[in-house]
C-alpha cells in the first residue's frame, strides 16, 4: 500500500507499547517484524519509535513506577484539535485518563475511556504524523474494539471522532461496524457482550501484518512470546493472537486483509 503522509480525522494513526522491559521488547519486535528501534528520548521519559524501511510504525516506552496495569499496546485516533475532542468525549460520558498535553513540537496527545471502558488515545499531529505504513507485512494493518456497549460505542465514535460508519452485520450472532474511508475500512467495532469473559475489560486491539501467520507464530515462541489463539483461516486472511515475552497481547493478520474475522473466538 502507499505510504501515508497525513491520517484522516478519526482514523487510527499510531500505536505504542507500554512495557515493563523495554530492552526485551526492543529485541523481540525488531527480530519478529524486522523493525529498527530508535534511541530513547530522555526528554519524553525514554520513549522511542520503531521504524520499518526508515518509516515510523510504532512507539514504545517503559511502564512507569506505580502504574498498576499490565503491559499492553494502545491505539491512537487522529484529531485536528485534541483539547476540543477531549471536551467532546467528556461531554459524552467518557473518562479522561490523560488530559490533552503537548509533546514538544511532535503533537498533542490525550487518553480517554469510551462508554464501554476501553481506553483510546488521541493524537493531534505536529511534526509527528503517525505511522507512515499501513496494511502490509511488518506494519499496523487493522484496529478493532471489542466492547459490551456496542451501540453506545458506535454512537460515541461517530459523535466524538466524527466517524463515518458502515454496518457490516447486525444479528445476535455477529454485530460489527466499521469506520469508512475513501480508501476502504480503517477500523472496526465488534459487539463482544456474548463472548468477553467476566473480568476482561473492553479493549482496542492492533493487528500487525505478516507474510506467513504460522511462521510468525513459530518465531514468536522462539523469541519468548506465547500463542493465545492459533492461526485460523478466515475470509479476511489467516489470523492469530499472541503475546510478547512480557505478556502484551497483539494480533496477526495476512497483509491484504480488509477486516478481521467474524469468529468471536478470535477475542
Amino acid at each position: 500500500m502507499p505510504r501515508r503522509e497525513t491520517p484522516p480525522i478519526g482514523a487510527p494513526c499510531w500505536v505504542d507499547l507500554m512495557t515493563s522491559d523495554p530492552e526485551r521488547s526492543r529485541a523481540f519486535y525488531s527480530q519478529l517484524f524486522g523493525w529498527t528501534a530508535g534511541d530513547p528520548a530522555e526528554e519524553f521519559g525514554g520513549y522511542f519509535s520503531f521504524t520499518k524501511h526508515g518509516v515510523q510504525v510504532a512507539g514504545c516506552m517503559a511502564r512507569q513506577p506505580g502504574w498498576d496495569m499490565p503491559d499492553a499496546w494502545s491505539v491512537y485516533l487522529a484529531t485536528d484539535d485534541a483539547r476540543k475532542t477531549v471536551d467532546a468525549a467528556a461531554a459524552s460520558g467518557a473518562q479522561v485518563h490523560v488530559p490533552a498535553m503537548d509533546v514538544g513540537e511532535l503533537g498533542t496527545m490525550a487518553v480517554v475511556g469510551d462508554p464501554g471502558g476501553a481506553g483510546i488515545g488521541l493524537w493531534q499531529p505536529g511534526l509527528h504524523k503517525g505511522f507512515g505504513i499501513l496494511g502490509e507485512a511488518g506494519a499496523p494493518s487493522w484496529f478493532e474494539l471489542h466492547t459490551r456497549e456496542y451501540r453506545a460505542a458506535v454512537a460515541f465514535y461517530r459523535k466524538v471522532f466524527r466517524w463515518d460508519t458502515e454496518v457490516v452485520s447486525d444479528t445476535d450472532e455477529f454485530r460489527y461496524t466499521t469506520l469508512k474511508n475513501g480508501d476502504g475500512p480503517l477500523a472496526g467495532i465488534m459487539d463482544a457482550a456474548g463472548f468477553l469473559p467476566e473480568g476482561v475489560p473492553a479493549r482496542w486491539s492492533v493487528y500487525f501484518g505478516v507474510d506467513d501467520t504460522d511462521a510468525a507464530l513459530a518465531r514468536i515462541v522462539e523469541l519468548g512470546g506465547s500463542i493465545v489463539v492459533p492461526a485460523e483461516d478466515t475470509p479476511y486472511g489467516r489470523l492469530a493472537t499472541a503475546t510478547d515475552p512480557t505478556g502484551a497481547e497483539f494480533k496477526l493478520v495476512a497483509p491484504n486483509a480488509a477486516i478481521p474475522a467474524r469468529n468471536p473466538v478470535d477475542a
